[in-house]
């Protein structure tokens, strides 16, 4: 793989060490929200621009259809999904692929806090990406 062409590379190891951090700091067994506050406080020290909980309402014409809440948008690039669990479910995947679809955002982050570490996922938005950035 050529990592020269990740999306948002810099930014993506950035969010990746917030979240290590706090895993190293909390351990495990705590609720995403408590995982959230510690997440918007290490963001708040390295002043990386952030929205928290951002109201995302999916409409067609001028109906609202239904309302989705993002845990993290980050320097209004990167969606950061924060889960607790076991293993990364696909309906995470997908609850992050229609994010960026609705949000027309290039990459989210998904990231599991689990009992045996941080597992992250890279979730791209193929609609909205160039054909000559790396897809995984």
């Amino acid at each position: 793989m050529d990592t020269d062409k990740l999306i948002h590379k810099e930014l993506s190891y950035k969010i990746r060490g917030i979240c290590i951090d706090t895993y190293k700091y909390l351990g495990y067994g705590f609720r995403e929200k408590t995982y959230e506050k510690a997440i918007r406080e290490k963001l708040k020290n390295v002043n990386m621009l952030f929205k928290e909980q951002l109201y995302a309402p999916i409409r067609v014409e001028k109906m609202r259809l239904s309302s989705q809440y993002l845990d993290f948008l980050i320097e209004d690039k990167i969606i950061l999904e924060i889960k607790v669990g076991v293993y990364i479910k696909q309906i995470y995947f997908d609850q992050v692929e229609e994010y960026l679809k609705n949000n027309k955002k290039d990459l989210g982050i998904l990231a599991l806090f689990s009992s045996s570490g941080v597992k992250f996922s890279r979730v791209l938005n193929h609609d909205n990406i160039k054909s000559n950035s790396i897809v995984s």
